[in-house]
This record gives C-alpha cells, structure tokens and sequence, in this order.
C-alpha cells in the first residue's frame, strides 16, 4: 500500500480561553422538538399509490371541509402523507414563525411542486405549539425528493411559560463535562462578581444565585457572566480518521517508555535518554525519555508509514498502556 502523507493538528488548551456562553449552557433554556402529521397536495402523479393512511387522512380532511363522501375509498396520486419536524426556540412567543421540514411517510416518489396543507405540529407533552402550511422546497443538488423544507412555514400558537427575569437560582451545565473546567467556571464567576454565587455540583453542574442586586433582572445578569472567559480544560486524547488520514492529537496525550517493532519499522520511546528523535538506516526512531504522541506521528510520517499501519501502531501501544490518553478511530 502505498504511504498518504498524514495532516496533523494539534489541540491546544493552555491559554485558550472561550466565552462561558460558548462552553455551556443554562438548564431548561433549550429548544423543542415539535412533530406533526399532514397532507402534501398538488403533486403531480408522484404521490402515495393506495397506502391506506393516506386515503384515510384525505377522507377526514375534506369532512373537516364540509366535502361528504359517499364511497370512503379515495386514491390520488397528486398527495402525499409526511411527517413534519420543527424546532421550538426557548423562548418563543405566539406569533412568530420557525423553519419546517417535511419528510414522505407513504411511496410518492416525489414531493417537489407540492404544499403541505395545514398541520398542527405538537410537541412531548402532546400539546400544540405551532401550525404548518406551505409550498415545498426540494433541494436541487441532493438528489433527495422525499424531504423538503418550507423557510418559515410554521407559526407558533402559543407562548412558552418561562419567567426567565425572576429567577433567583440558575443551573449551568458544560457541553463537555470537566471537574478541572466546572471548578475554573465557578471561581471566574465568584471572583468577578464578588461574592460566592457560584458553585460546582459535579462535573457538569454549576448552580449559581442570582445576586440582590440583580434580583427581578436575571436576563442582565446573564449578559453580565456569560462573555467571561473561561480556560477550559480537556482529556488527553487522539482521535484518528483513517479514510482521510487526519491525526487529531490532544496537547497532554503523552507515551511513555515502550519499544516496538512494526513490518521494518522500529520504534522505540524512553531508551537513550540523551537522544531525541534520532534516525538510522531510514526506518527506525528513538526518542529519550518520554515523547509526544504528535512527535511519535511527526516521524513515522517521515519514515513513509501508511494510516493503516499507525492505526495499528497507536492502537498497540495503548493496548500495552503506554499511551495515557484516549484512542478514538472514525
């Protein structure tokens, strides 16, 4: 197999700092989903054939518009049943408008030329937040002409009851769950606002009280805490993609003493302890003392080693535990 040349990235924690509203969020200000059932109509011949919900789902819709059928058999291939999926901003307020996509239950073959009829899109809880209607875009490129998407085609019908002003105690929760980053989270906020407001529940938790000062102006506080920078810490890992033959490595991933023979490739980490990344007769690399997972790639990369090969080589070496750190292969 002949040697890919290997694009590495190092990942760098120290004096890296990110916005707190970058690294976490505040518990219960989230999202939605919100799903409905409905009708794509105005198709032309690329609808559902006699799929029974379908025919059952347009009977009812034009009872609902004062059409009585006699014969309950109706079949079309101008609709289409889908599925509708939306999401419910956190704080969303009755009449604003969300983006909808819209996907073919049935066997029509195409939805493009059609509209979605009205849909009442619920969320969890079964209530209904919003109402769907709308012409169908289909994307040109995908090829895909069963899902589509409506920009803006929902309005919302109902306010989400969060007094967010009024609260007195806040819950964040970091995106990525760190002892080391939850304990800085909270110490950059104490020490900024004077006083201890802040506290670190676990690794993933910081409760906070809204001071007196702020109390009734929660929004203000927010603003006030969450553009303050924060050095989050982060695991040691090394995360490897072999069919583009990116290497991903942690700054603190480190291998320790360990020697190892691969094909005609010799490695070996901790032997002369005055010797640094030494070379001989073009397929072998010493290091002294411990190394750098990112200098043990660096030079198999020089000596024309394949992905597939340091796959297997990082992989034996944290099956040997001499990489302290994470191995994750895509």
């Amino acid at each position: 197999m002949k040697a890919i040349a290997l694009l590495i990235f190092a990942i760098f924690s120290v004096s890296e700092a990110a916005r707190l509203k970058d690294i976490a969020n505040i518990r219960g200000v989230r999202e939605n989903q919100l799903v409905g059932y409905g009708l794509v109509v105005g198709l032309n011949g690329t609808g559902d054939g006699k799929m029974e919900f379908t025919n059952k789902s347009m009977v009812r819709m034009l009872d609902t518009l004062g059409v009585k059928l006699e014969n309950k058999e109706v079949e079309s291939k101008n609709v289409a049943a889908v599925m509708i999926t939306a999401a419910l901003p956190a704080f969303a307020r009755s009449g604003n408008k969300i983006d909808i996509t819209v996907h073919s239950i049935g066997d029509a073959s195409s939805l493009e030329g059609g509209t979605l009829v009205q849909s009442p899109l619920r969320a969890a809880n079964k209530e209904i937040y919003a109402v769907a209607q709308g012409a169908l875009l289909i994307g040109s490129t995908s090829g895909q002409k069963t899902v589509g998407r409506i920009p803006s085609g929902a309005i919302i019908e109902r306010d989400l009851d969060q007094e967010f002003s009024m609260r007195k105690m806040l819950r964040l929760t970091l995106h990525n769950p760190d002892f080391t980053t939850a304990a800085r989270v909270a110490h950059v906020i104490n020490q900024d606002i004077g006083g201890k407001y802040a506290v670190a529940k676990d690794s993933a938790t910081v409760d906070l009280v809204v001071p007196p000062n702020y109390e009734g102006n929660a929004v203000e506080f927010m603003a006030l805490i969450e553009k303050l920078d924060i050095e989050p810490d982060q695991r040691a890992k090394v995360v490897i993609n072999e069919k583009t033959g990116t290497v991903v490595i942690g700054e603190m991933v480190r291998i320790s003493k360990i020697a190892i023979s691969h094909g005609n490739i010799t490695l070996q980490v901790g032997g002369d302890e005055k010797s640094k990344d030494k070379k001989s007769n073009g397929n072998s690399a010493m290091f002294g003392g411990e190394a750098s997972v990112g200098e043990i790639v660096n030079a198999l990369n020089t000596l024309g080693i394949s992905p597939k090969d340091l796959i297997t080589i990082l992989q034996n070496i944290k099956a040997a535990g001499a990489l302290h750190g994470e191995l994750e292969i895509l």
